[in-house]
């Protein structure tokens, strides 16, 4: 286990009574990265986040992670997550089935900046990947040997680990901050859009009988505390999430059109991340790991001041 996970200097950040507490709505995995998300009740928090997040990637013939950014296509991508296995399925092709306990051949990709272990999935699947893209392209799997480093420039020095994900365990965004956008959207005449365009593993709603949420109060939280069966668990958001252009692809089609984009720059432009866009916020676990997170546990949190 990482080490920084037991240092009791990051386990006593975290104290009611809280700023704000709000419940869990929704929670997401994203097993494929760049693929669809399962909705669902509980999971598993890891490490590296929700479990199974982010485990597998699919890749190029140089090992180079794809995404929507290059292939909309992906997101047309749906997996379910089963006992043993997980089933992706996408529009004209028939049900690929992927063992979880399961790896092929040991290889190394690439995500971003890193050179990674990883486990290729085998033909069949690159076969299904490549047939569906209109592409030369492979699945792999994270080797959960190694340990990626979230940066420490936004830990705080912690050591973070995550797999596929862009960088950080986990995304936390609100549904009030999703209301304001699609506010802005209707007050000019667009559609509104859901909060799967913006991918998020933890949504969270507004307290009831308590003072609502405001848009964005992620942005503002120190710490976040979840009372679970197995004793608390403490993560902290750290990085505002900078938005490429994947919240413009609408998940249901993977057409892309500027609206969404267009309206976050309008009022979304963060002084943090050097004036990028940014919506949610990626988070960390400090404490917890091997509980199980629910919809509809309570959150606490309180507000970083400066």
């Amino acid at each position: 286990m990482n080490d920084s996970l037991n240092n009791p200097s990051t386990q006593t950040v975290f104290e009611a009574p809280w700023d704000l507490s709000a419940p869990i709505t929704q929670l997401v995995v994203y097993p494929v990265k760049s693929c669809a998300g399962v909705q669902v009740q509980e999971a598993l928090l890891t490490e590296t986040g929700l479990e199974f997040d982010r485990a597998w990637m699919v890749v190029n013939a140089h090992g180079e992670f794809l995404t929507q950014r290059e292939l909309p296509r992906l997101a047309l991508v749906r997996p379910q997550l089963k006992h043993t296995e997980m089933v992706l399925r996408a529009p004209g092709m028939l049900a690929l089935h992927i063992a979880l306990d399961r790896v092929e051949a040991p290889g190394r990709v690439q995500i971003w900046g890193d050179q990674v272990p990883a486990y290729d999935m085998g033909p069949l699947a690159a076969q299904w990947f490549s047939d569906f893209l209109g592409t030369t392209a492979r699945l792999v799997r994270f080797d959960p040997e190694h340990q990626r480093l979230s940066s420490p420039q936004w830990t705080g020095g912690i050591e973070a680990l995550n797999q596929f994900s862009d960088g950080f365990a986990l995304l936390l965004i609100s549904e009030a901050s999703l209301a304001q956008l699609n506010g802005k959207l209707a007050a000019n005449g667009m559609a509104a859009v859901g909060m799967e365009r913006f991918r998020p593993n933890i949504v969270l709603g507004h307290p009831v009988g308590g003072p609502e949420l405001a848009p964005h109060d992620e942005d503002r939280l120190d710490g976040l505390q979840v009372a679970t069966e197995q004793g608390p668990v403490q993560l902290k958001p750290v990085k505002p999430c900078p938005r490429c252009p994947i919240p413009n692809i609408d998940p249901a089609t993977a057409l892309s059109s500027p609206e969404v984009g267009d309206m976050l720059q309008a009022y979304r432009q963060d002084a943090r991340v050097d004036g990028a866009v940014t919506f949610g916020m990626n988070a960390i676990v400090l404490d917890g790991v091997d509980h199980l997170l629910k919809v509809g546990q309570t959150v606490g949190a309180r507000y970083r001041f400066a």
